[in-house]
């Protein structure tokens, strides 16, 4: 993974420094997909581009919103948007995921982290009392541009993607 520094600084301070906001370009990366191919932002320049970070494969939450995009995909496609989940599971993992659940578009690996500090999503989660860092499932819709056009931070999976879909469907009226 590579995140350009001029943008960002160190990956160390990004947890405390980074929150983006609408009209800030999209910090670049490059991540492996479940195929194990490097998939970089930058290239898709010209296109709106959908990441969604989720916590975990294979868990009901994440299952559900990954089926939801999967369900809703040719809609998606036909205002020629780019769709990625992003999480810290491996490649092998999100191997397993998209297979079984049979998701037509990518799933980036982010193990390392630096990708989900530089977009603000790895916080400090309270469950049940107890606190521990984690990915807040966030997503994030990228403009043409590269600039990033909506924020959905601290996604509730229930009717997120049919949201999402429609704010793009109005934004083309």
């Amino acid at each position: 993974m590579k995140i350009d520094p001029a943008q960002q600084g160190s990956t160390e301070s990004a947890l405390e420094l980074v929150t983006l906001k609408v009209g800030d370009v999209a910090p670049d990366f490059t991540l492996q997909n479940e195929k194990g191919e490097n998939i970089k932002l930058s290239l898709f320049s010209g296109r709106k581009v959908i990441h969604y970070f989720y916590p975990k494969d294979h868990t009901p939450g994440c299952t559900q919103e990954s089926c939801d995009f999967r369900d809703h995909y040719a809609a998606f496609r036909d205002h020629k948007v780019e769709i990625f989940g992003i999480s810290r599971d491996s490649v092998k993992s999100h191997l397993s995921f998209q297979e079984k659940q049979n998701l037509p578009f990518s799933l980036l690996s982010d193990e390392t982290g630096e990708v989900c500090k530089a977009y603000g999503v790895w916080q400090e989660k309270n469950l049940y009392g107890k606190k521990s860092m984690g990915i807040v499932r966030s997503t994030f819709l990228i403009n043409e541009a590269g600039q990033i056009e909506r924020i959905y931070p601290k996604v509730s999976v229930k009717e997120h993607v049919v949201t999402l879909l429609k704010d793009i469907e109005q934004e083309l009226d």
